[in-house]
């Protein structure tokens, strides 16, 4: 994976502009809540999930992508190769089903090995933020080649839809807390109203989505806090699938 170009993680940290820029408004993110996985009931902390004997209604799909027999049906040894991808891809509660977030998991591993297939993001010849809500997948464009990424993402739920087009990032907050959910939200970098890049604490396969923001892993919203700055064009297009 290559790394966002040197001239942009090691100059200053950009100056906020004092122009009438609105501050961010409503921050629309929830951190820190416990939901339930699709396979069953939430795992409890520091017990490795069983493996599920439950066929996912993305089974085929990841039986593909892994080489396994594609059947369609869960089997032991479907099971524990699905756990194997869940795990290196951190997933938290890696249980062998084949869910949403396993099929997000598919999609993240298909885009990396091939970086053709990261398409959708106008090429200009400015460095841009391409955000695939399709596949739940974020990368950066420097103008000629991939500068950061594909990393996975979490956006916006139903109801809270991450709003696509062509946005710029206003607002730049390194440790921001959101006072309507009561969280954090690290390296926040707002493109639309009250909706930003920022870091989650939460395994980011989690469901469900967030409130609007593009949840990213600490660390790649740390490197892109370090390679972004003000002004820099972010485009989101697509819908939030399963």
């Amino acid at each position: 994976m290559r790394s966002i170009s040197t001239r942009r993680l090691h100059r200053p940290r950009p100056r906020r502009r004092s122009t009438g820029r609105r501050t961010a408004l409503v921050l629309l993110t929830a951190l820190f809540t416990t939901f339930g996985l699709a396979a069953g009931p939430a795992v409890a902390a520091g017990r490795t999930p069983d493996c599920s004997a439950a066929t996912g209604p993305y089974q085929t799909a990841v039986e593909r992508h892994l080489g396994v027999t594609p059947d369609g049906v869960q089997s032991a040894g479907d099971c524990a190769a699905i756990r194997t991808l869940q795990s290196r891809n951190g997933m938290e509660a890696a249980n062998g089903y084949a869910g949403p977030e396993t099929w997000r998991i598919v999609q993240y591993e298909k885009a990396r090995a091939d970086p053709m297939s990261l398409t959708g993001c106008p090429h200009g010849a400015r460095l841009a933020v391409c955000v695939d809500l399709n596949r739940q997948l974020l990368w950066v464009w420097d103008g000629t080649q991939v500068a950061y990424g594909p990393v996975p993402i979490r956006s916006g739920k139903p109801g809270y839809a991450t709003r696509t087009g062509v946005h710029r990032i206003y607002e730049r907050v390194e440790k921001q807390w959101s006072e309507l959910y009561e969280g954090p939200m690290p390296f926040s970098q707002f493109f639309d109203g009250g909706q930003a890049l920022h870091a989650s604490y939460r395994d980011i396969w989690e469901e469900p989505g967030s409130h609007g923001c593009v949840n990213l892993r600490y660390e790649d919203a740390r490197r892109l806090w370090r390679g972004l700055r003000l002004d820099d064009a972010v485009h989101v297009w697509g819908t939030r699938g399963p």
